[in-house]
């Protein structure tokens, strides 16, 4: 009975220890540059096997092509998703890396300084011409940023999943 208790007991420790030692994928800093248009140097044309590599800690990741399109490495913990085959990145309001210039959470009106007018006006969002392509900003009812879209595409082009 002692014999039968003591390998109960090490397997139970066994199995404890293992639990012990499984890595977590360690997220690098996460700096958005809104004027080049790139996070962490990762583009929205930045193929899909870069993005994965360069962000081990994704909560998602579809791989291309997809059924429903919308393939990408998605990082929805951190605020950050990248739509690979439709060649854009998501920036949403719960991102808390450092951003430049930092435009989340400002008035959707006070961004003439850093783009200049907007190509398009919608009643919650602007889109801005910009040297890579087109950023769009999304704003809440009280006018407060609180969605960025950076594409290589136009706003005639681009086309966002759901």
């Amino acid at each position: 009975m002692r014999n039968l208790v003591l390998i109960v007991t090490c397997m139970v420790v066994s199995q404890l220890t293992e639990a012990q030692l499984k890595t977590s994928s360690i997220c690098p800093p996460i700096s958005v540059d809104l004027i080049a248009g790139s996070v962490n140097n990762m583009h929205p044309e930045s193929p899909w096997a870069e993005i994965y590599k360069v962000f081990p800690c994704f909560t998602e990741a579809i791989e291309e092509p997809s059924a429903t399109g919308c393939a990408g490495v998605f990082l929805r913990d951190k605020g950050i998703n990248f739509y690979t085959y439709r060649d854009y990145i998501e920036i949403t309001s719960n991102f808390g890396g450092k951003m430049t210039p930092a435009i989340m959470g400002t008035d959707r009106n006070s961004l003439f300084k850093s783009f200049g007018l907007p190509q398009t006006k919608d009643f919650v969002w602007d889109a801005y011409q910009t040297r890579y392509g087109t950023m769009v900003v999304f704003a809440d009812k009280d006018g407060k940023i609180n969605r960025i879209i950076i594409s290589t595409k136009s706003t005639a082009t681009m086309r966002l999943c759901d």
